[in-house]
């Protein structure tokens, strides 16, 4: 056979659907069913080693999952095998183009070309889809080469859904020019499920969550086996933070193409969604299946730390973000790394490791250091270092309103630390405006007001009787209020026995709230004279 029969006989194949077989895996990898099409291409192969088409679209299938490595090889490997199809040379030269090679993959493409003379369609798509979906991209020839190509074959779906492609990177502001080529898909084929989710992709991307949800439920309707269209639901619950919905969909996904990348953003999925326990657990299965890096090692250790029904998830996460720190690049380093691993150390009880890492988080930005300084404040009063932990409330005081809780712990510091009642009494001062319901902001107003003047001009009185004032009857006896009523009732009790505002009446009544509490206080029983 000469030469010019041999190159009608491969153009004859590659114009046509390459038999059913290859136009079902080719239709599997579109789909998303990468591992099924790869079980497909390698019978193909086995049966046909020879076949540069079959080693072609091989590699794509690679592509499409993100493994360029063993796409290359494949694409190279159709030269190596077959040169008589126009398709090898678009492999070889796909391989040159993605290795930055632009001058040799266009020497490929024109040969692949040259021995067509043009009018292969297929090898037309094939060189476009190079310059659209690889990182080098070229957009204005791959808009070219499809107007050629839908000209010589103005029904071929493939053509159109990549022009809508090149045309929405052009112009990703600017949505219609995409949109047209992507109707024309569907009005050759109206069940088109690639041609739906294109159109609800772009609705995704005005943030029309209605209609881009009713076309994904379209496309999954009309194929249940395209992924895709579940691939693309879950991230657009994900944009409208519905995270319930996201995992749903990225079940279904899984189902039909259960590799280490779809598994890895089901796993991220339930993080955003908080089901930290099961996070950690598909993390894990993806780390099994050969895919690590440090941002699934970020979400793992996290994991691990809020995860309530781990028993060692706050040790599991330290050991983690310590191999994290040693894999991840200075610049990628979150506040929240730090902040992590701290929290995990005050789980542990090591309160003092826990100050080191929220330190550090706070240097990384002034606006976490305002966030993190109530829980540095927090561990510093525990630790009983008021005078760190006064510091660490003023900081945030200068660049943002405390609330009633913050303003209690800085009045608590002042009070007990330095014994600056002045500074505590300003700081319960404050809470009690914010919050003119809260007890324990009166009885600690009272306190600090005690010691400003040793009770000289009785400024506690209105305070603790503010105090008493706002605990029901019936929660007196409780471990929130006991130790608070029982003061406030005995400094009064005794303010009305002692100070110019003698009152008998009103006395008994807080001796009586005393010996209510605390039968066994002896100055209450003395004044009420039980024995």
């Amino acid at each position: 056979m000469n030469t010019k029969k041999l190159v009608a006989l491969a153009l004859l194949v590659s114009s046509t659907s390459f038999g059913q077989t290859l136009k079902e895996a080719i239709q599997k990898t579109d789909n998303e069913r990468f591992a099924d099409a790869d079980a497909d291409f390698r019978k193909l192969i086995a049966a046909e080693p020879a076949n540069g088409c079959y080693q072609f679209y091989f590699g794509e299938n690679f592509f499409e999952r993100g493994e360029l490595d063993s796409a290359k090889v494949h694409w190279t490997k159709a030269l190596s095998v077959d040169q008589i199809a126009p398709l090898s040379f678009v492999g070889a030269g796909k391989t040159m183009w993605v290795n930055g090679d632009k001058d040799g993959a266009k020497a490929q493409f024109a040969k692949a070309t040259s021995m067509t003379k043009n009018k292969n369609a297929e090898v037309l798509r094939a060189i476009a889809e190079t310059y659209i979906t690889s990182e080098n991209k070229s957009l204005d020839e791959a808009i070219t080469l499809l107007e050629l190509a839908i000209k010589l074959d103005p029904r071929n779906e493939d053509a159109h859904l990549l022009m809508g492609d090149a045309l929405y990177l052009k112009t990703p502001t600017d949505g219609s020019p995409a949109i047209k080529s992507y109707n024309k898909v569907l009005e050759i084929n109206p069940k088109s499920p690639r041609g739906i989710v294109r159109t609800a992709k772009l609705y995704q991307r005005a943030k029309n969550f209605e209609l881009a949800n009713e076309k994904y439920k379209e496309a999954q309707t009309i194929d249940p086996t395209y992924a895709p269209a579940y691939r693309e639901n879950a991230e657009l619950y994900m944009m409208f933070k519905q995270a319930d919905n996201a995992i749903v969909n990225w079940k279904k996904y899984l189902e039909l193409n259960n590799s280490s990348e779809a598994r890895f953003r089901y796993a991220t999925a339930l993080f955003i969604g908080k089901q930290h326990c099961e996070a950690f657990a598909e993390f894990e299965n993806v780390e099994k299946l050969g895919l690590t890096n440090f941002y699934l090692e970020r979400m793992k250790a996290y994991s691990a730390i809020e995860c309530a029904t781990m028993t060692d998830g706050a040790q599991k996460g330290i050991d983690i973000l310590n191999h994290y720190f040693t894999i991840v690049p200075q610049e990628k380093i979150l506040f929240t790394d730090y902040k992590y691993k701290g929290i995990a150390y005050s789980k542990l009880g090591q309160d003092s490791l826990a100050i080191i890492e929220l330190e550090k988080a706070s240097s990384l930005d002034s606006k976490v250091a305002v966030e993190l300084a109530t829980d540095i404040a927090k561990l510093y009063m525990k630790a009983k270092k008021y005078d760190k932990a006064i510091e660490f409330y003023t900081f945030k005081a200068a660049n943002v309103k405390l609330s009633p809780a913050e303003y209690l712990d800085l009045g608590k510091a002042y009070f007990v630390g330095p014994k600056n009642y002045a500074l505590a009494d300003s700081a319960f001062a404050n809470l009690n405006a914010l919050s003119s319901t809260y007890a324990a902001g009166f009885f600690w107003r009272a306190r600090s007001s005690y010691q400003l003047d040793n009770n000289k001009t009785y400024a506690a009185k209105p305070h603790y009787e503010k105090m008493i004032e706002l605990v029901k009857v019936e929660e007196r006896a409780s471990n929130s209020y006991k130790v608070m009523v029982l003061e406030a009732a005995k400094y009064l009790g005794d303010y009305y026995v002692t100070s110019p505002e003698k009152d008998a009446v009103k006395a008994k009544d807080y001796w009586t709230i005393v010996n209510t509490l605390d039968p066994a206080d002896k100055q209450a029983k003395d004044f009420l004279g039980i024995k």
